[in-house]
């Protein structure tokens, strides 16, 4: 965006990775939701599109903003006039330096889990979000403990009801051949054969798109497919590698089977978890899918800048930080900004791309003295993605985020079929979660964004033999 603003300057992307993210196969839904695929591409490629962009491969080891200086990794120092801090978040790990706990945020790490998986028989799997949810889906013939700290699963994008509705797609013995998947594989080019040194997971890789588990062989040891066990209400107390569980002289838990008492399991397991519920289970490994903190490390130190209480820098309407010429866009940011009452930030791809072109545009405002109106995807919270092979839409406040108990919720469920939530707060459409194929997701849209007063339709606003499409068209 900013190459096609500024044809004439040069402009240099900064990066740590050998390969840059495009977005492709980009498909507008409707006024704010938008499906697109996240590609790896080498760098040359977006340096051939745009002749003015640069692509320097190499971390950033610290900014001066008051010199409006950039130094990097290579010992290099770059000049800047305006410069965009888009540098993501880094998952946030239940414990650092244990070689038994894995983080997964990006291809690599996938990778990472899918060797670590070939040899396994069971995984504790602790987080309730995205990547979690998808992960204990897709995993066959392996032994899964999901720790989870709320009451139900998938608490980020759902609430019990619509965990409810998903459930039995876990349980289900075998799984359905699966949709052929829309998106793109994920393969960092080379990265394969060179064998990454140990020690730098942390510095590189770029956030995973909704597919990553796509293409990769995600199939433990074990005969059986699905095989999940969800401890709800707890979060990992304490992690015991094999000898120091040995001096603990406790016992650890057999995998839970609905028809058998818990038994003490006989099996030495490399690492062993404890969790606040008390129970102990004894796994090959642990993997952290417990979200991301913002990567705000090598630009903080002499710099000025405002932070969020979440660890993001602050931007305000125009994506600026608090520093001049500074701005911020995608997970690394925190909208500080009074916003529209059914938007709220989440780090999610669809946002990042967002943000990343308004930022662009704002930057172009400010160097040529114009003004700028607010983007429209600022307007709505919208969020297209698939969970265990249905489509899951979310819009504004799907779960009451922010309304307190001044709301009501209506639902529709047809079991293994659809599942719609909406949101209302007097007579006005807050929020919705759709799964499956409902074709709703344009008309909520509408009666969200335009706040239509709808007590006079009641109940039948969800009445399967309504077609409220063509009433509000």
């Amino acid at each position: 965006k900013l190459a096609a603003e500024f044809p004439s300057e040069d402009i240099f992307l900064m990066t740590a990775s050998p390969v840059i993210k495009a977005v492709t196969n980009f498909k507008q839904v409707s006024k704010t939701l938008e499906e697109f695929d996240v590609e790896e591409q080498p760098s040359s490629l977006l340096e051939k599109r745009y002749p003015n962009i640069r692509v320097i491969q190499s971390g950033v080891k610290q900014l001066k903003s008051d010199e409006h200086k950039i130094y990097t990794e290579d010992g290099k120092e770059y000049t800047y006039e305006k410069l965009c801090l888009c540098a993501g978040a880094k998952p946030k790990l239940i414990v650092e330096g244990n070689p038994y706990v894995l983080g997964i945020r990006d291809t690599d790490s996938a990778q990472a889990f899918q060797k670590n998986l070939a040899q396994a028989e069971r995984i504790v799997v602790v987080g309730n979000g995205g990547i979690a949810l998808e992960l204990v889906y897709e995993i066959q013939g392996c032994e899964v403990i999901w720790a989870i700290k709320d009451k139900a699963i998938g608490n980020t994008f759902f609430d019990a009801g619509a965990a409810e509705f998903l459930l039995p797609k876990l349980t289900a013995e075998s799984q359905e051949t699966p949709i052929e998947c829309k998106r793109t594989k994920y393969t960092l080019e080379g990265s394969q054969e060179k064998g990454r040194p140990t020690g730098t997971s942390d510095k590189l890789g770029s956030a995973l798109g909704p597919d990553w588990h796509e293409g990769l062989h995600l199939k433990g040891t074990k005969e059986f497919s699905h095989n999940v066990h969800i401890e709800i209400l707890c979060e990992v107390k304490k992690i015991h590698l094999q000898q120091e569980f040995i001096q603990l002289q406790q016992t650890s838990m057999t995998f839970p089977k609905a028809e058998k008492n818990v038994e003490a399991d006989e099996v030495l397991w490399p690492v062993y978890v404890e969790l606040t519920n008390g129970k102990i289970y004894g796994c090959n490994f642990i993997v952290s899918a417990t979200g991301v903190v913002p990567n705000v490390e090598p630009f903080l130190d002499g710099n000025n800048f405002a932070v969020g209480e979440d660890g993001g820098l602050k931007v305000d309407e125009h994506m600026h930080t608090s520093l001049p010429d500074v701005y911020a866009a995608g997970d690394i940011c925190t909208a500080a900004w009074e916003p529209s009452p059914v938007w709220h930030q989440m780090r999610l791809w669809t946002q990042a791309r967002q943000m990343g072109w308004y930022a662009a545009k704002c930057m172009a405002a400010d160097a040529l003295g114009e003004s700028i109106d607010m983007d429209f995807s600022f307007e709505l919270f919208a969020h297209i993605t698939k969970f265990f092979n249905y489509k899951v839409v979310v819009l504004g406040k799907y779960n009451a985020q922010g309304l307190g108990s001044d709301h009501e919720l209506m639902l529709r469920c047809t079991k293994g079929h659809e599942y719609v939530k909406v949101v209302m707060q007097n007579g006005r459409m807050m929020g919705a979660v759709l799964i499956g194929e409902t074709d709703l997701e344009e008309t909520f849209e509408n009666l969200i964004l335009n706040q239509m007063d709808l007590s006079a339709y009641g109940e039948d606003l969800l009445n399967p033999d309504i077609d409220i499409e063509d009433y509000f068209d």
